[in-house]
């Protein structure tokens, strides 16, 4: 085996879990924005019903994080079973 076909895969894991978090972390940067969106919306607008666009802007934030969450413990199960599959050589490299 060669020992840099191990490295880059270990290095191709590595980054996969790092886009992983990334993705997470634009969810939860977008569901905040909703949030403020619609915690806001109270006092910069004069529309009628200001309640029910507030509880949609929120209900969007809520939405949008969950979303979010089950996508990355999903990707992250799913990484996690893959990385089994990279070490699986490895003993016959070291013998």
């Amino acid at each position: 085996m060669n020992k840099d076909l191990i490295l880059r895969e270990k290095l191709a894991l590595q980054r996969t879990i790092l886009a992983n978090q990334t993705t997470f972390l634009s969810f939860l940067r977008t569901s905040l924005y909703f949030l403020v969106a619609g915690i806001s919306i109270n006092n910069l607008t004069t529309i009628p019903k200001k309640e029910a666009v507030e509880l949609l802007f929120i209900g969007l934030g809520i939405v949008i994080f969950v979303a979010g969450l089950i996508n990355f413990l999903t990707n992250s199960k799913k990484i996690k079973e893959s990385e089994k599959h990279v070490g699986d050589y490895k003993d016959e490299y070291l013998n």
